[in-house]
């Protein structure tokens, strides 16, 4: 009976813990992206809504005069100036969020929340507010006691709040995953390296035939 040696199949090698973990994309590395890009859209479209919020007819009314009653209308930046211009500061903020790093970066991210914090309460204070109405009709009619009848308001300061939640929240993202985030001028600064040298500049060699022309085109003999 002959003899039959067995011949070892290879197997497929199994993959390692670390050869897994090498191919499978970073969790961090992935969530730091979706949070820098809800952040910075949040952010851009939270302060482009109480810009433009901010400049429509927050209040509508009729001020009683001799001849009748006169329409009035009254903006946002004409209740109160405090949304719009916390929405530039938290552009600002978003900006600088990239500038710096560590504990200026946390602190730029606290004052992006609070711009946010602070346009959408004082847009939802100014949506009953019928203060810019009255020195309205007082400054129209020239009667400083004359009052507004029909008073109504739009629903725009309620976009404008909308708009400083949205700064809010790109403030909460920046607080809590701005240490993640790139530095906008990380790739600009030195890392200390340093800079090559240039190679030292040899003379020119006399034998080659280029400098032996331009010693003639300079009036020399090349052969002195």
């Amino acid at each position: 009976m002959e003899h039959v040696s067995a011949v070892p199949v290879p197997q497929p090698r199994a993959r390692t813990a670390g050869s897994a973990a090498d191919s499978a994309p970073a969790p961090d590395s992935a969530g730091s992206r979706r949070s820098l890009a809800a952040g910075l859209l949040l952010g851009a479209a939270g302060a482009t809504v109480v810009l433009l919020a901010s400049g429509q007819v927050w209040a509508e009314g009729r001020a009683a005069t001799g001849g009748g009653a006169l329409p009035l209308t009254a903006e946002g930046q004409d209740v109160t100036g405090a949304p719009a211009a916390l929405a530039i500061v938290g552009l600002a903020a978003l900006v600088a969020v990239f500038a710096v790093r560590g504990a200026g970066r946390r602190l730029v991210a606290v004052l992006l929340a609070l711009s946010g914090l602070g346009a959408a309460l004082s847009a939802w204070a100014g949506a009953t507010d019928s203060t810019a109405l009255d020195e309205e009709a007082a400054r129209t009619t020239g009667d400083a006691a004359a009052t507004i009848e029909a008073l109504t308001h739009t629903a725009w300061p309620y976009v404008t709040a909308a708009g400083g939640l949205l700064i809010l929240v790109a403030g909460l993202l920046a607080l809590r995953f701005g240490s993640r985030w790139p530095t906008m001028s990380g790739r600009y600064e030195r890392d200390g390296t340093p800079r090559p040298r240039k190679a030292p500049r040899t003379a020119p060699d006399p034998d080659r035939p280029e400098e032996l022309w331009k010693a003639l085109d300079r009036g020399e003999d090349p052969t002195g």
